[in-house]
Protein backbone atom coordinates (compact mmCIF):
# COMPACT_ATOMS: atom_id res chain seq x y z
CA UNK A 1 0.00 0.00 0.00
CA UNK A 2 1.48 3.48 -1.12
CA UNK A 3 0.66 6.31 1.96
CA UNK A 4 1.93 9.90 2.29
CA UNK A 5 4.24 10.33 5.08
CA UNK A 6 4.62 13.37 6.55
CA UNK A 7 7.51 14.37 8.76
CA UNK A 8 6.56 18.57 10.39
CA UNK A 9 9.45 19.57 12.01
CA UNK A 10 10.48 23.15 13.88
CA UNK A 11 12.73 24.26 10.27
CA UNK A 12 10.87 22.37 7.29
CA UNK A 13 8.34 20.38 6.56
CA UNK A 14 9.04 16.79 4.50
CA UNK A 15 7.05 14.66 2.87
CA UNK A 16 6.95 11.64 0.32
CA UNK A 17 5.35 8.54 -0.66
CA UNK A 18 5.63 5.27 1.42
CA UNK A 19 5.28 1.63 -0.18
CA UNK A 20 4.55 0.72 3.82
CA UNK A 21 5.29 -3.45 2.22
CA UNK A 22 9.07 -2.78 2.01
CA UNK A 23 9.53 0.44 3.88
CA UNK A 24 10.89 2.08 1.32
CA UNK A 25 9.91 6.05 -0.11
CA UNK A 26 8.64 5.64 -3.67
CA UNK A 27 8.55 9.50 -4.52
CA UNK A 28 11.15 12.17 -4.24
CA UNK A 29 11.04 14.00 -0.71
CA UNK A 30 9.72 17.09 -0.74
CA UNK A 31 11.10 19.87 1.88
CA UNK A 32 9.58 22.63 2.41
CA UNK A 33 11.93 25.17 5.07
CA UNK A 34 9.56 27.18 7.70
CA UNK A 35 10.50 29.98 9.47
CA UNK A 36 10.42 29.09 13.31
CA UNK A 37 7.92 29.69 15.08
CA UNK A 38 5.91 28.02 12.34
CA UNK A 39 2.20 28.28 12.80
CA UNK A 40 -0.74 25.31 12.57
CA UNK A 41 -1.99 26.80 9.39
CA UNK A 42 1.56 27.51 7.88
CA UNK A 43 2.44 23.73 7.69
CA UNK A 44 -1.10 22.56 6.69
CA UNK A 45 -0.61 24.81 3.30
CA UNK A 46 2.51 22.91 2.84
CA UNK A 47 1.02 19.27 3.38
CA UNK A 48 -1.48 20.62 0.89
CA UNK A 49 1.28 21.63 -1.42
CA UNK A 50 3.45 18.06 -1.01
CA UNK A 51 -0.08 16.64 -1.67
CA UNK A 52 -0.39 18.05 -4.50
CA UNK A 53 3.23 17.84 -6.12
CA UNK A 54 3.05 14.07 -5.92
CA UNK A 55 -0.88 14.05 -7.25
CA UNK A 56 -1.78 11.73 -4.24
CA UNK A 57 -5.01 10.79 -3.04
CA UNK A 58 -5.54 8.12 0.31
CA UNK A 59 -4.17 8.29 3.87
CA UNK A 60 -2.16 10.48 5.02
CA UNK A 61 -0.04 10.09 8.26
CA UNK A 62 2.04 12.96 10.15
CA UNK A 63 4.91 13.09 12.55
CA UNK A 64 4.36 15.69 14.97
CA UNK A 65 7.27 17.09 17.28
CA UNK A 66 5.55 16.67 20.66
CA UNK A 67 2.93 14.97 22.67
CA UNK A 68 -0.05 13.60 20.52
CA UNK A 69 -3.09 12.33 21.92
CA UNK A 70 -5.81 11.49 19.55
CA UNK A 71 -4.57 13.72 17.13
CA UNK A 72 -4.50 16.58 19.29
CA UNK A 73 -0.95 18.50 20.18
CA UNK A 74 -0.50 18.48 23.49
CA UNK A 75 3.09 20.62 23.72
CA UNK A 76 4.85 22.75 21.23
CA UNK A 77 8.86 23.05 21.96
CA UNK A 78 9.61 24.55 18.41
CA UNK A 79 6.94 25.24 17.25
CA UNK A 80 4.44 28.12 17.49
CA UNK A 81 2.38 27.91 21.09
CA UNK A 82 -0.84 28.12 18.92
CA UNK A 83 -0.41 24.48 17.72
CA UNK A 84 -1.28 23.97 21.83
CA UNK A 85 -4.87 22.12 21.69
CA UNK A 86 -4.89 21.99 17.89
CA UNK A 87 -6.58 18.85 16.74
CA UNK A 88 -3.81 18.41 14.13
CA UNK A 89 -5.54 15.43 12.24
CA UNK A 90 -8.52 17.36 11.84
CA UNK A 91 -6.26 20.79 10.36
CA UNK A 92 -4.84 18.92 8.15
CA UNK A 93 -8.12 16.96 6.84
CA UNK A 94 -9.70 20.42 6.49
CA UNK A 95 -6.72 21.75 4.23
CA UNK A 96 -6.09 18.40 2.20
CA UNK A 97 -9.58 16.83 2.27
CA UNK A 98 -7.60 13.56 2.95
CA UNK A 99 -8.04 11.51 6.27
CA UNK A 100 -4.82 12.01 8.31
CA UNK A 101 -3.72 10.34 11.51
CA UNK A 102 -0.75 11.98 13.37
CA UNK A 103 1.66 11.18 16.21
CA UNK A 104 4.56 12.12 17.32
CA UNK A 105 7.63 12.36 14.83
CA UNK A 106 9.99 10.47 17.12
CA UNK A 107 7.65 7.32 18.05
CA UNK A 108 7.02 7.49 13.95
CA UNK A 109 10.70 7.28 13.52
CA UNK A 110 11.36 4.57 15.62
CA UNK A 111 8.08 2.35 14.46
CA UNK A 112 9.75 2.48 11.47
CA UNK A 113 13.32 1.64 12.62
CA UNK A 114 11.77 -1.56 14.40
CA UNK A 115 9.90 -3.04 11.72
CA UNK A 116 12.41 -1.90 8.65
CA UNK A 117 15.95 -0.76 10.02
CA UNK A 118 18.01 -2.14 12.49
CA UNK A 119 17.12 -5.97 12.49
CA UNK A 120 18.80 -6.82 15.60
CA UNK A 121 16.43 -4.50 17.37
CA UNK A 122 13.99 -6.68 17.25
CA UNK A 123 16.02 -9.08 19.17
CA UNK A 124 15.85 -6.71 22.46
CA UNK A 125 13.43 -6.80 25.32
CA UNK A 126 14.45 -3.18 25.48
CA UNK A 127 15.25 -0.84 22.95
CA UNK A 128 15.71 3.53 23.12
CA UNK A 129 15.80 5.05 19.89
CA UNK A 130 16.68 8.54 19.71
CA UNK A 131 16.98 11.15 17.02
CA UNK A 132 19.00 13.92 17.23
CA UNK A 133 18.18 17.26 15.00
CA UNK A 134 16.82 20.41 16.28
CA UNK A 135 15.78 19.02 19.58
CA UNK A 136 15.66 15.08 21.26
CA UNK A 137 13.02 12.93 20.58
CA UNK A 138 13.02 9.75 22.01
CA UNK A 139 10.92 6.07 21.35
CA UNK A 140 11.06 3.16 24.22
CA UNK A 141 10.05 -0.18 23.03
CA UNK A 142 9.33 -3.00 25.47
CA UNK A 143 8.86 -6.38 23.69
CA UNK A 144 8.51 -4.83 20.66
CA UNK A 145 5.54 -2.94 21.78
CA UNK A 146 5.95 1.14 22.06
CA UNK A 147 5.37 3.64 25.12
CA UNK A 148 4.43 6.47 22.94
CA UNK A 149 4.85 10.33 23.70
CA UNK A 150 8.18 9.73 25.88
CA UNK A 151 9.90 12.98 24.87
CA UNK A 152 13.25 12.43 26.25
CA UNK A 153 14.47 14.88 25.05
CA UNK A 154 12.84 17.27 27.71
CA UNK A 155 13.86 15.39 30.59
CA UNK A 156 15.59 17.87 33.01
CA UNK A 157 19.37 17.40 33.22
CA UNK A 158 21.15 19.48 35.88
CA UNK A 159 18.21 22.29 35.54
CA UNK A 160 17.89 22.35 31.83
CA UNK A 161 16.22 20.51 28.77
CA UNK A 162 18.55 17.13 27.46
CA UNK A 163 18.04 18.85 23.88
CA UNK A 164 19.52 22.09 25.17
CA UNK A 165 22.52 20.51 25.86
CA UNK A 166 23.18 18.15 23.64
CA UNK A 167 20.79 18.26 20.21
CA UNK A 168 22.50 18.62 16.86
CA UNK A 169 21.36 21.89 16.88
CA UNK A 170 23.52 22.95 19.67
CA UNK A 171 26.72 21.24 18.26
CA UNK A 172 25.79 23.45 15.36
CA UNK A 173 25.16 26.74 17.18
CA UNK A 174 28.32 26.39 19.74
CA UNK A 175 30.66 24.92 16.75
CA UNK A 176 31.31 21.73 18.98
CA UNK A 177 33.82 19.62 17.98
CA UNK A 178 32.71 15.76 18.06
CA UNK A 179 34.75 15.39 20.64
CA UNK A 180 32.88 18.16 22.91
CA UNK A 181 29.74 17.29 21.51
CA UNK A 182 30.07 13.50 22.40
CA UNK A 183 30.96 14.32 26.08
CA UNK A 184 27.46 16.52 26.33
CA UNK A 185 25.97 13.76 25.23
CA UNK A 186 27.58 11.14 26.88
CA UNK A 187 25.96 12.76 29.54
CA UNK A 188 21.93 12.20 28.42
CA UNK A 189 22.81 8.71 27.21
CA UNK A 190 24.14 7.88 30.86
CA UNK A 191 21.08 9.23 32.53
CA UNK A 192 18.81 7.55 30.18
CA UNK A 193 20.60 4.18 30.97
CA UNK A 194 20.22 4.74 34.79
CA UNK A 195 16.86 5.73 34.26
CA UNK A 196 15.34 2.45 31.18
CA UNK A 197 18.45 0.27 31.45
CA UNK A 198 17.64 -0.48 28.02
CA UNK A 199 19.36 -3.35 25.96
CA UNK A 200 20.11 -1.48 22.61
CA UNK A 201 20.14 2.51 22.08
CA UNK A 202 19.91 3.59 18.31
CA UNK A 203 20.47 6.84 17.63
CA UNK A 204 18.26 8.63 14.27
CA UNK A 205 18.20 11.64 12.64
CA UNK A 206 20.72 12.92 10.37
CA UNK A 207 23.52 12.78 12.82
CA UNK A 208 22.97 9.26 12.27
CA UNK A 209 24.94 9.14 9.44
CA UNK A 210 27.73 10.66 11.02
CA UNK A 211 28.08 8.25 13.49
CA UNK A 212 31.71 6.94 12.88
CA UNK A 213 32.92 11.05 13.67
CA UNK A 214 31.58 10.51 17.34
CA UNK A 215 31.20 7.08 18.13
CA UNK A 216 34.42 6.87 19.99
CA UNK A 217 33.16 9.87 22.20
CA UNK A 218 30.09 8.28 23.33
CA UNK A 219 30.94 6.35 27.14
CA UNK A 220 28.00 4.11 28.08
CA UNK A 221 27.77 0.67 28.59
CA UNK A 222 24.38 -0.05 26.56
CA UNK A 223 25.30 -1.31 22.99
CA UNK A 224 24.61 1.78 20.63
CA UNK A 225 23.85 1.24 16.61
CA UNK A 226 23.41 4.21 14.23
CA UNK A 227 20.00 3.92 12.59
CA UNK A 228 20.27 2.41 9.13
CA UNK A 229 16.93 4.61 7.88
CA UNK A 230 18.85 7.62 8.91
CA UNK A 231 16.76 10.93 8.49
CA UNK A 232 13.77 9.12 6.09
CA UNK A 233 12.52 7.13 9.16
CA UNK A 234 9.92 9.66 10.09
CA UNK A 235 8.05 9.82 7.11
CA UNK A 236 8.38 6.56 6.42
CA UNK A 237 6.98 5.50 9.90
CA UNK A 238 4.26 8.11 9.22
CA UNK A 239 3.47 6.33 5.82
CA UNK A 240 3.04 3.48 8.17
CA UNK A 241 0.76 4.90 10.51
CA UNK A 242 -1.83 6.03 8.21
CA UNK A 243 -1.69 2.78 6.54
CA UNK A 244 -2.76 1.12 10.02
CA UNK A 245 -5.07 3.37 10.43
CA UNK A 246 -6.77 3.11 7.35
CA UNK A 247 -7.19 -0.84 8.10
CA UNK A 248 -8.56 -0.75 11.06
CA UNK A 249 -11.49 1.59 9.43
CA UNK A 250 -12.38 -0.52 7.34
CA UNK A 251 -12.07 -3.68 9.61
CA UNK A 252 -14.23 -1.46 11.88
CA UNK A 253 -16.54 -1.07 8.70
CA UNK A 254 -16.86 -4.55 7.78
CA UNK A 255 -17.73 -5.33 11.15
CA UNK A 256 -20.58 -3.28 11.04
Amino acid sequence: MITLGIDIGGSATKGALVDTVSGRMVSDRIRFETEAPVKPREVAALVEKIRKKLGYHGPIGAGYPGVVKNGVALTAANLHKNWIGTDVGALIYNQTGQITTVLNDADAAGLAEMRFGVEEARRHKTVLFLTIGTGIGSALFVNGHLLPNTELGHLKIRGKDAEHRASDAVRQRDNLSWKRWGKAFTELLQTYEFLFNPDLIILGGGISSKYDSFAEYLKVDTKILPAKLENTAGIIGAGMAAQESSELRDQESSAS
